[in-house]
């Protein structure tokens, strides 16, 4: 304070004003107090002693440290202002500074022309401003993280300047205003607009999900792709890493499997052949050949269960035993047999609906489960006839007594099951066994029933071999019989009428002929129709009359090769009695009918709700190249569950209930096919890798299911997020938004590729021999 009465302001949370008169300068008031957490009353400016003085602002506090107040709502003035000299003249006072507002809130709402205020006051002429004074806001439980939460809405004013002249001021709040531009969001962001107050620039965007992280709002997939330079440098990385680990997994697998699965003839395993150093295993070797001879010759009848083999439709046997066996059976015991054989053969119904919830759930387990019960079923019938049955239904003393003359038989695929006749030896009967022209016509049926896991094949046995044998030379059958089966392969179910047509033509073309030489024909034909309208089809094998068989100079049989026209075929087939046939057929209760190009429009086809699967997977010729193919499959296995992986990234920056449907509609279907196809790559034996192949490929196809799935909740996120986000802009969209559909497009089309493989995969283990399905005749039989 000067001699002439000028004063500075008082200070507190700015400095005070200073004052000045003709040279004379008065300091004004020092800052002080603490700024994070003011407590302290305004400066006064002047001599208190006299009345030329001023006061500064005093204090206001609401809620306390640990008791904070939920919200406060202003509508009018809430003033802590330090005092003003209101005397224009020379040599009053200063100004008082403000004092202390301070707020322990969780919110903050100033309605508009509301005042908040703590300003200095006004000194007088030539003394100096008060200061401002300080407002605090301590925030209560304010959410951290990466999402900005806003705590305050300001509408009024917040108000702590200095009064006149050079005094300064301390704000401890301020508004912002972005001023960026819409498109410098980051993708998967929405604009966060706030009003009110902030210690600090707040970030003017957030995150539409949780699962979108700051500051760029990418997904853990973003965050994987992005890791690695962007999609692209992230595509060929990856697909570098597959190949190089197909290729590792290729060599691993020669290591392990070796030339088992080589094309060509299999190589006999060490110590697989009778070593003749050894006299008892030549023995042994003999004994076993003896009785397949013998069993062979002793051979009357073959008898076919009818029916699928199904929990719906289980083999079952005709009453009335057939004319072939009359003579050696008792006709009211033979029917209690097949009483308790019926009995015996069906399915308990809760196989049947375990059966029916795995073909819901998973149908490669369905599939299992048949085969298992299948198979204990076929053990239980052998069990049944070869230990417990008395064998009262035969004639010979000998077979009742050694519990021999009856034996149940089934096909690889289980499918077909027959029970075979046998002579006693106690018969004295000359006319038994009957040769195999005193057979004709005579039934050959199928296994299987066209589908991809059971394709149609004709058993040919060693009684069957033994039988044809009297007529064909064997290696003429056996070729036969492995060109047949070549060609059933690629007949579909579903699409019998069709896909049969190349069969019979090639009956025509290729077996035919080579048969006819030693006055022999075999036609397509169906067989035994059960009520619910299933029937068998086969071969039926007849004699051809007016043609004898041919013979080499040295007495060896001579096989002719012709070529026949499809109208060669017909006209064929228009000069053979078909009524003396189908009189046989009667006369030996034969139920069926021989099918070609005609009579086969009226064969019944039967389709399931699996049927449009037959269009991906289905059985295919060989196309060689077994290496190639195999590193080609593993390649796209390892793609395939790389693929599955990061749809579950993409699908868990959706929501977790996402990754569940997927994961478990079907259940672990999307997984299955990794840890199948590396079962069927490193396993041992052709047979059996094909086998453990076609299941890998029916994971791979019912995994189709989980995809779709998958691309219904892309479709829907992408769907919702739209509308429950309009503000996110098309060009913000990332991928898991706009490219919702990549993955899961990109898994269907691998899974049709990886079918399509498996199948040649399959074909060249099956099929060694590519001649088989020459269209020249010629080099059939001489291959």
């Amino acid at each position: 304070m000067l001699r002439s009465g000028v004063c500075g302001g008082g200070g507190h949370g700015g400095k005070g004003g200073n004052g000045f008169y003709k040279g004379d300068l008065a300091e004004g008031g020092a800052i002080y107090g603490n700024a994070d957490l003011p407590c302290e009353l305004g400066s006064g400016s002047g001599n208190d002693s006299t009345e030329l003085s001023t006061a500064g602002g005093g204090i206001i506090v609401m809620g306390s440290w640990d008791y904070s107040l939920p919200s406060l709502a202003l509508y009018g003035s809430v003033e802590s202002n330090g005092g003003s000299y209101a005397s224009g003249s020379v040599g009053g006072p200063g100004g008082g500074s403000g004092g202390t507002i301070l707020l322990f809130v969780h919110t903050l709402s100033l309605a508009e022309s509301s005042v908040l205020s703590s300003v200095g006051g006004f000194g007088s002429t030539g003394s100096g401003g008060g200061g401002g004074g300080r407002i605090h806001f301590h925030w209560s439980n304010i959410p951290t993280g990466d999402e900005y939460v806003p705590v305050a809405a300001v509408k009024g004013s917040i108000l702590t300047r200095s009064g006149l002249w050079r005094s300064q001021q301390r704000v401890r709040i301020f508004r912002w205003q972005w001023n960026g531009h819409r498109k410098s969001l980051p993708k998967g962001s929405l604009w966060y607009i706030l009003q009110g107050g902030a210690a600090e620039t707040p970030c003017p965007y957030r995150c539409v999900s949780d699962r979108y992280r700051m500051p760029h709002c990418y997904t853990a997939l973003e965050e994987l792709i992005y890791t690695f330079g962007g999609p692209w440098l992230f595509g060929l990385f990856l697909s570098g890493l597959l190949i190089l680990l197909a290729l590792v997994l290729s060599v691993a697998r020669m290591k392990f499997v070796g030339t088992d699965e080589l094309p060509g003839p299999a190589p006999t395993h060490q110590g697989s052949q009778i070593d003749h150093s050894f006299p008892f295993l030549e023995s042994l070797n003999e004994v076993i050949e003896t009785n397949r001879a013998e069993e062979s010759q002793g051979h009357v009848h073959r008898m076919y269960f009818m029916g699928p083999n199904t929990f719906s439709e289980p083999w079952h046997l005709p009453h009335s035993p057939p004319e072939q066996i009359t003579e050696i059976v008792y006709e009211d015991a033979f029917n209690r047999f097949v009483d308790e054989i019926n009995t015996l053969a069906a399915y308990q119904w809760w196989e049947g609906s375990i059966y029916s919830i795995l073909c819901i759930l998973a149908y490669p387990l369905a599939w299992s489960w048949q085969q298992w019960r299948r198979r204990k079923k076929l053990q239980r019938l052998r069990e049944f006839v070869r230990s417990e049955y008395d064998h009262s239904c035969l004639k010979s003393c000998r077979s009742r007594a050694l519990y021999e003359g009856l034996k149940v038989t089934a096909t690889p695929d289980l499918m077909l099951g027959y029970l075979d006749f046998f002579l006693g030896g106690d018969e004295k009967r000359p006319d038994l066994p009957p040769r195999l022209r005193q057979r004709f016509p005579m039934s050959l049926i199928f296994g299987g029933d066209g589908s991809y896991m059971a394709p149609f094949s004709l058993n040919s046995d060693s009684v069957l071999t033994s039988l044809m044998s009297q007529a064909v030379p064997s290696w003429i059958w056996h070729r036969l019989v492995a060109g047949l089966n070549a060609q059933l392969r690629l007949v579909r179910g579903g699409n019998l009428k069709v896909t049969f047509l190349p069969v019979i033509n090639w009956l025509e073309s290729h077996a035919n002929p080579s048969l006819a030489e030693n006055g022999i024909r075999v036609d397509l034909a169906w067989f035994q129709a059960t009520a619910l309208g299933y029937c068998q089809l086969g071969l039926l094998v007849y004699a051809v009359e007016g043609e004898a068989a041919l013979t080499e100079p040295d007495g060896s049989p001579r096989v002719k090769i012709e070529q026949h026209t499809p109208t060669q075929n017909m006209l064929a087939d228009t000069q053979l009695s078909q009524s003396r046939i189908k009189d046989a057929l009667m006369r030996k209760r034969i139920t069926g009918g021989v099918l070609n190009s005609n009579s086969l429009r009226t064969l019944k086809d039967r389709r399931d709700l699996f049927y449009p699967f037959s269009h991906i997977l289905h059985n295919s010729k060989p196309v060689g190249h077994q290496d190639l193919v195999g590193l080609v499959i593993s390649i796209l296995l390892l793609a395939d569950f790389s693929l599955v992986l990061l749809t579950f990234l993409q699908l868990y920056s959706y929501s977790m209930v996402d990754v569940l449907l997927v994961l478990f509609i079907l259940p672990l279907g999307i997984l299955s096919p990794f840890p199948a196809g590396i079962n069927a790559l490193f396993s041992h034996g052709p047979r059996r890798s094909a086998g453990l192949a076609r299941v890998y490929a029916l994971w791979n196809i019912t995994s189709l299911v989980n995809v779709v799935v998958a691309f219904i909740c892309g479709f829907v996120h992408y769907k919702l997020s739209t509308k429950t986000h309009p503000s996110v802009q098309p060009w913000n969209l990332g991928t898991d938004e706009s490219g919702w559909w990549l993955f899961p497009t990109g898994l269907m089309l691998l899974k049709c590729i990886q079918a399509r493989l498996v199948d040649w995969h399959v074909a060249n283990l099956e099929i060694q021999d590519r001649a088989v399905y020459s269209n020249d005749p010629n080099i059939f039989w001489q291959s």
